[in-house]
């Protein structure tokens, strides 16, 4: 079975998409391709909401992939948090998916969804075996957030994915109220969170794109969180995709 196949099921387990949704959906194609900035989102948005109220599920995720993706590209967080959450409805498993909620929950200082997102990323990432990946996004989260619950919940996540060494430095964080590079001001964490939630949406080189979506053909080179401006949202947008898996 194909790892497409393996996520998502099988087509053949969806009803053919009816001449009127095909229609429907490329106006909402056609609305995203003209859409001015902070309003492409909405489009796709739209399009994955009526592809899943059809019945078409894998469609469904690929334009809520690219409505975050154009959500993130325009700095609109809580709009990507909102979309993201729709893929985690239809794909509870979705690693990436997760990794980029637990930093928009950092993004937008929500403590408590933060911990819950982060339980349900690494149960995901462990599932299908990507400890590496999560333990390596989770030291990075400890080391900005003056958060301390959260600090010590990665602390005890670290330990789980057998990396004792990275736990125990991270619990030292919990004793000093955050790591010496923790950022304090609310906004540049906020801001530093967002830019590492586009880092963790993009995904590696050699990973697919949001079916529907043209072929990424250079993977984006991009600063780590905290580092400076990234350039415009549409030369971004015309680099990359989201990874929604």
């Amino acid at each position: 079975m194909s790892f497409l196949s393996r996520l998502f099921g099988s087509r053949s387990g969806e009803e053919a998409a009816s001449p009127d949704l095909e229609e429907r959906l490329q106006q909402l194609e056609r609305e995203a391709a003209s859409a001015r900035p902070g309003y492409v989102g909405t489009a796709f948005n739209r399009a994955g909401d009526l592809a899943r109220k059809e019945g078409q599920l894998e469609r469904a995720v690929g334009y809520y992939g690219r409505a975050v993706d154009a959500f993130l590209d325009d700095a609109q967080r809580e709009a990507a948090r909102g979309v993201a959450n729709k893929i985690i409805r239809v794909r509870p498993q979705a690693v990436r998916t997760l990794c980029t909620l637990t930093w928009l929950d950092l993004a937008a200082g929500h403590s408590a969804t933060a911990l819950l997102h982060l339980r349900d990323y690494v149960a995901a990432a462990t599932s299908v075996g990507r400890q590496g990946l999560a333990a390596d996004q989770l030291h990075e989260m400890a080391r900005i957030t003056p958060d301390t619950e959260f600090i010590a919940a990665v602390a005890d996540a670290l330990d789980g994915l057998d990396r004792p060494d990275e736990a125990a430095r991270v619990r030292e964080w919990v004793t000093t109220n955050g790591s010496p590079e923790a950022i304090r001001d609310a906004g540049e964490l906020s801001r530093a969170c967002l830019r590492a939630a586009v880092v963790s949406a993009e995904g590696g080189a050699g990973e697919r794109s949001a079916p529907g979506a043209a072929p990424t053909h250079e993977e984006p080179t991009r600063s780590p969180a905290g580092s400076g401006d990234e350039g415009s949202g549409e030369k971004r947008r015309s680099r990359r995709r989201y990874r929604w898996d």
